[in-house]
């Protein structure tokens, strides 16, 4: 599907798009903008703990496997 359409619409048009969106859906933004700051945290601290990871695997030694 083609957003040409788009193009047709000037500033005053995407103002108004706007405005009845927040009216229509803006009792829900709120818990929308929560659950990405949310979800946003929780992939941040999961990278942080993926490099720490990588980190403490270089600095550790292998160990030798007895025969």
């Amino acid at each position: 599907m083609s957003l040409l359409f788009l193009g047709n619409i000037g500033p005053l048009g995407l103002v108004a798009i706007a405005i009845i969106a927040l009216l229509m859906f803006g009792n829900r933004l709120p818990n929308v903008m929560r659950n990405l700051g949310k979800g946003m945290n929780s992939f941040k601290q999961g990278l942080k703990e993926s490099a720490d990871d990588e980190d403490d695997d270089d600095s550790k030694p292998a160990k030798a496997k007895k025969d």
